[in-house]
């Protein structure tokens, strides 16, 4: 079967999605430059991600559109200006969501590969990550 390409694609996708996908886009590159030049802890408190949000529960459909976020902000990742790691998309999410009124907790997991470390920052949900499925290895949940 024939990959449609990228234009056919996006013309495939929601209005919404198509929305959220450029916001997304022109988000990550703002987060990743503050990243680089504050640092983690600073840039948490730029985005006032450094408060713990009370979890009053999350209504289904909009655990669905946090999934959805988080895909879209994958796809923005990967596809975007330039290509972002998961701890910037996952600092976008967590942004996005907070100020949705959304209790998104950033999470990050490492663990030693022989010589190497591997590590992984996604988003939860009300315990639930997102965006994650199989691709999640349970070393980091």
């Amino acid at each position: 079967m024939n990959d449609p390409g990228p234009v056919a694609r996006w013309r495939a996708l929601p209005a919404g999605d198509r929305v959220r996908l450029l916001a997304l886009a022109l988000l990550l590159p703002l987060v990743d430059l503050s990243l680089r030049g504050l640092g983690l802890a600073r840039t948490q408190r730029l985005l006032r991600l450094d408060r713990e949000p009370v979890d009053t529960g999350v209504a289904p459909e909009a655990a669905a559109a946090a999934q959805r976020l988080a895909q879209l902000a994958a796809i923005a990742g990967r596809r975007g200006l330039y290509a972002n790691t998961c701890l910037r998309q996952a600092l976008t999410v967590q942004w996005w969501l907070r100020r949705r009124g959304l209790p998104a907790q950033l999470r990050i997991g490492a663990r030693r590969n022989g010589d190497t470390l591997d590590a992984h920052a996604w988003v939860e949900l009300s315990g639930i990550p997102l965006a994650q499925g199989a691709d999640l290895p349970p070393v980091f949940r």
